[in-house]
């Protein structure tokens, strides 16, 4: 190796924080659930004419559930409340979310931090409800996370992403809670993001295809797949 390759190298891993703790995002990002949202979504817009589309969609990704759902009933002038729109969506959780699958790259990432002795957990929007629904078949593989903070039910978490609070609150239930600059995050919508950044976190991206490049500008490192993810660019030990 010639000493501009040595040097480009030290340079490249150098781009990144030091971490020793890891936060993950859950739905979009370890399972396929935000397809599954969609389908739930549509199932209720349907009846009334109205299509939930990814213009939609893309704004209450990451939000905690009774905003996210308010802003459709707004958005597309649904005639119902929030508690309505909450037992349709419930008559149907067990059926929609017992197709999740955990998504490329997943298994073999958390396994790998596990096994090396990294603090992982998982902080997201969903509720206790749903998240049974969406994990129940995968509980060896989520019995691997230590804190799980669901926001959508969560006490503490009084504002949902893009604030950083869920983040914050994530951190602070760790066994021996870091510094937030020694956390790292991983995300797939712009609303996470921002939350992770603000919560002076570093947060890897993996979007949604169909998500503007200028919304992902704010993240510290975009992927396509959690396949393609070197945890030694952060200091992690390396697969």
């Amino acid at each position: 190796m010639s000493i501009y390759m040595h040097i480009s190298k030290i340079c490249y891993l150098n781009m990144y924080r030091r971490v020793t703790h890891v936060i993950f995002d859950m739905d979009g990002l370890l399972l396929n659930t935000e397809d599954l949202y969609t389908m739930a979504f549509q199932n209720i817009c349907s009846a009334y004419g109205k299509t939930y589309d990814w213009s939609i969609k893309i704004k209450i990704m990451g939000k905690k559930p009774d905003i996210a759902a308010q802003y459709v009933l707004d958005c597309l002038e649904i005639p119902l409340t929030y508690l309505q729109w909450k037992e349709k969506f419930n008559s149907q959780m067990d059926t929609v979310f017992s197709k999740s699958k955990l998504l490329p790259g997943v298994q073999k990432l958390v396994s790998h931090l596990k096994s090396k002795g990294i603090p992982i957990a998982i902080c997201s929007g969903s509720s206790k409800a749903a998240y049974i629904a969406k994990t129940s078949h995968h509980s060896e593989f989520f019995s691997q996370f230590n804190p799980i903070v669901l926001c959508g039910d969560d006490p503490e978490v009084k504002h949902g992403k893009p604030h950083p609070e869920a983040y914050l609150v994530t951190n602070s239930r760790f066994q021996s809670p870091p510094d937030p600059e020694s956390v790292l995050v991983f995300e797939d919508a712009p609303n996470g993001v921002v939350a992770g950044i603000e919560a002076n976190m570093q947060v890897v991206m993996v979007p949604d295809q169909r998500v503007p490049k200028e919304l992902t500008d704010k993240a510290t490192l975009v992927l396509k797949s959690l396949e393609d993810f070197k945890p030694e660019l952060f200091g992690l030990p390396p697969f």
